[in-house]
């Protein structure tokens, strides 16, 4: 958790065990993604699933939106009023939705530069 907050990057599981492996040799990289699953799961980090390849991790649980871009994978927080992150009340045949997730994907800023 402590690497979560303090690198604000949304990473991998496997950035996070190719980071601590070297200070704790007997981490395993099921034993990282279990406990990044049991954090999302108690709601202390979200799971993001921007990424088709990669399950990447967030400590910031408050309301916001992601942006992926497409060029460099990087990931970037996006600021989104209270209300849009709210669950509407409407009828929702029955089911009931308990988190709602705003992805956007294309080219960030620094990558058009670039181009």
């Amino acid at each position: 958790m402590e690497y979560l907050i303090e690198h604000r990057t949304h990473p991998s599981a496997d950035e996070i065990y190719t980071a601590l492996s070297p200070k704790m040799p007997t981490l395993s990289k099921t034993t990282v993604y279990n406990t990044l699953k049991l954090f999302a799961e108690h709601g202390a980090a979200l799971m993001l699933t921007i990424d088709e390849r990669n399950a990447n991790f967030d400590a910031d649980t408050s309301p916001h939106s992601h942006f992926f871009c497409k060029s460099c994978s990087h990931i970037y927080d996006l600021k989104a009023p209270e209300g849009v992150k709210q669950v509407e009340k409407q009828d929702m045949g029955g089911h009931e939705v308990t988190e709602i997730h705003y992805y956007y994907k294309g080219t960030c800023r620094n990558c058009l530069t670039e181009q």
